[in-house]
C-alpha cells in the first residue's frame, strides 16, 4: 500500500521551517563566536552533529535503502562540502556581519551551475542564461565596492575568502552527484560529517592552537543548535520534503533564507542593512532566478541534500 502523499499544506508550512531554521543559523554562529574560536565552534558541531547523525543513521538507514557510500565519496564531502565550506563560514563571521556573510554566500547555485556545467553532461548550460551570471556579478561587485569597503581594510579580502565557501560545496556536491546515484544519503552525511569534524579539529589546532574555549550557556546553547536543528532535523526536513516535492519547488528557500538571515540579523545583533546590501541582494538572487529557469530540471536527488541549499 503506497504513502498517501502530505497536503499541500503541510509541504507549504515544513519548507516555511526549513528556511527559518537556515536562515537563522548564520545568527546563531555569530553568536557563537563571542565564546568559542571560528574553528573549533565548527568542529564542535560537526561532532555533535556525526554523533546524531549516527543514530539516526542505525535507525532509518535500512528504511532509506541505498548502497553504502564509497570512502572516496565520503571523503570528498566531508573535506569540501563540510569542513572547507562551514571552516571559512565561521572564519569569515568572525570578521564580517552574519547577514552579509548569507547574502555573499546566497552566489552559491551560480557556482554550482558553473561547475556541473563543466562536469556533469546532463546540466550544460544555455547561453541566454548569461544574462544571470551577469547579474549576480554585479551584486557581488556592488557589495564589495559599498558595504565591504565601508566596514574597513579586512572585510574586503575576508569577502573574497568568503567565496571560496560556496565554491568548495558546489565541488563537492557535484561529486557526489555524478558518483552518487543509489548511494544512501543518511549514511553520505554521517560519513561526511564525520571526516569534516575531523578535519575541522586539525585546522582548529593547528590555526587556533585548540585554546580559546569558553562553554558558556550561550555557547552550549549554539552548538546543539546547530548540530541538531540546523544540520540534523533540516537535512532531514529536505530529505523528505524532497521525496514529496519536485525539486524545482523547493529553489525557494535560496530566495528565502538571505531574507530570514537579514531579519534575524537586525533584530538580535542590529547589524547595519544599507540600500546597497538588498541592492547587492536582489542582484544575487536575480542572477540565480535567470540561471535555474534557463536550465535543466535537477535530477540529482542526493545533490541537493548533501551540501547545498543549506545556508549554514
Amino acid at each position: 500500500m503506497s504513502q498517501a502523499s502530505p497536503s499541500p499544506l503541510k509541504v507549504l508550512l515544513l519548507t516555511a521551517l526549513l528556511c527559518l531554521i537556515w536562515g537563522s543559523t548564520w545568527v546563531v554562529i555569530k553568536n557563537g563566536l563571542e565564546d568559542l574560536p571560528p574553528l573549533g565552534s565548527a568542529a564542535s558541531r560537526f561532532t555533535l552533529a556525526a554523533v546524531l547523525m549516527s543514530v539516526v543513521g542505525a535507525l532509518f538507514a535500512a528504511r532509506e535503502g541505498g548502497a553504502r557510500p564509497t570512502l572516496r565519496m565520503s571523503v570528498v564531502l566531508g573535506s569540501l562540502s563540510f569542513a572547507a565550506s562551514y571552516g571559512i563560514v565561521y572564519w569569515t563571521e568572525a570578521r564580517l556581519p552574519s547577514a552579509l556573510v548569507c547574502v555573499l554566500w546566497a552566489v552559491y547555485p551560480l557556482f554550482q551551475a558553473v561547475v556541473g556545467h563543466l562536469f556533469l553532461p546532463g546540466e550544460r548550460l544555455a547561453p541566454a542564461q548569461g544574462l544571470g551570471f551577469v547579474l549576480g556579478f554585479l551584486g557581488v561587485a556592488a557589495l564589495f565596492a559599498t558595504d565591504l569597503r565601508d566596514l574597513g581594510p579586512e572585510a574586503i579580502p575576508a569577502g573574497a575568502v568568503l567565496l571560496c565557501s560556496p565554491l568548495a560545496s558546489s565541488l563537492g556536491t557535484t561529486f557526489v552527484k555524478k558518483h552518487g546515484a543509489g548511494t544512501s544519503s543518511i549514511l553520505l552525511n554521517r560519513n561526511g560529517m564525520w571526516i569534516g569534524a575531523t578535519g575541522l579539529w586539525a585546522a582548529a589546532l593547528v590555526s587556533e592552537g585548540g585554546a580559546g574555549f569558553h562553554w558558556t550557556g550561550r555557547a552550549l546553547f549554539t552548538v546543539a543548535y546547530l548540530a541538531l536543528f540546523g544540520t540534523v532535523v533540516a537535512f532531514g526536513l529536505y530529505f523528505w520534503l524532497l521525496r514529496h516535492t519536485p525539486a524545482n519547488r523547493l529553489s525557494v528557500i535560496a530566495y528565502v533564507t538571505p531574507a530570514v538571515a537579514i531579519v534575524l540579523g537586525v533584530l538580535v545583533r542590529q547589524e547595519p542593512i544599507g540600500h546597497w546590501t538588498l541592492a547587492g541582494l536582489a542582484g544575487i538572487l536575480a542572477g540565480v532566478f535567470l540561471v535555474h529557469r534557463g536550465g535543466a530540471s535537477d535530477k540529482g536527488r542526493i545533490a541537493g541534500a548533501a551540501a547545498g541549499s543549506r545556508a549554514s
